[in-house]
């Protein structure tokens, strides 16, 4: 394992009214595949990304890759809708 790599995933945690984000992939009228900006460090992919509102679950999903400083994460079953790109 290389060094300073934890075997335990992290969780995101953000509120879907102050979560910024761009729909790659929508079913159904909500977003499935979302990039979104990744300002912590400490996130990598093989993480999860959990976007709520209030206490429901709106997106809850692996965040697969990281590239430039972009996120790409996964949801099949979103409930984020695919037009609320902030």
């Amino acid at each position: 394992m290389p060094e300073g790599h934890s075997e335990n995933s992290n969780t995101l945690v953000v509120q879907a009214d102050e979560f910024l984000f761009e729909t790659v992939t929508q079913e159904n009228g909500n977003a499935t595949v979302i990039r979104f900006q990744l300002r912590n460090p400490e996130i990598r992919a093989g993480d999860v990304l959990l976007v709520l509102s209030g206490s429901d679950i709106h997106f809850h999903g692996l965040i697969g890759r990281i590239e430039e400083g972009l996120a790409i994460a996964t949801d099949r079953r979103s409930l984020l809708p695919s037009g609320l790109v902030n």
